[in-house]
């Protein structure tokens, strides 16, 4: 058992403890309950609660939300468009979003999709060193999608 300024007392029977802390005016808090003996500190129960709240929010704001970006593509994309496309995935890389690559073909487009095949290989040989692959491309009906993640 520690008591409120900090000392710790050694082993102690609970109702002594209990005692203590009824005469310190403060709660007996356990601590770590998993150790043998528990270990208990005399402290005001409202302010341990008020603190590890304020700790939990702390580590909540701290925390990033990965999002997904969306960028689509077709298969007759032109070279100033691509780079356009190209920039705005390789931005969204370094501030650590996945990037879901959607083609879309249209009409006679279904025909040649060795184009779109090309297109998507061209793009993960482009961005190979900042993402890896997370989900390889897939045809869903006349789309393919593909997921790529920051490295």
């Amino acid at each position: 058992m520690i008591d409120q300024t900090g000392v710790n007392h050694g082993t102690v029977e609970t109702a002594a403890a209990v005692k203590m802390a009824m005469e310190a005016g403060m709660d007996l808090v356990e601590i770590s309950p998993n150790n043998n003996p528990p270990v208990c500190k005399i402290m005001d129960y409202g302010k341990y609660k008020y603190s590890a709240q304020k700790k939990a929010a702390e580590a909540r704001k701290k925390q990033k939300v990965v999002e997904i970006k969306e960028i689509k593509l077709r298969p007759m994309i032109d070279d100033h468009d691509y780079d356009v496309k190209m920039r705005a995935m390789l931005r969204f890389f370094e501030e650590g979003d996945k990037v879901k690559i959607t083609l879309r073909y249209r009409g006679r487009e279904m025909a040649h999709q060795e184009i779109g095949t090309k297109l998507l290989e061209k793009v993960k040989a482009a961005v190979a060193d900042v993402a890896k692959v997370e989900q390889d491309a897939r045809f869903e009906g006349r789309q393919v999608v593909m997921v790529l993640a920051p490295r």
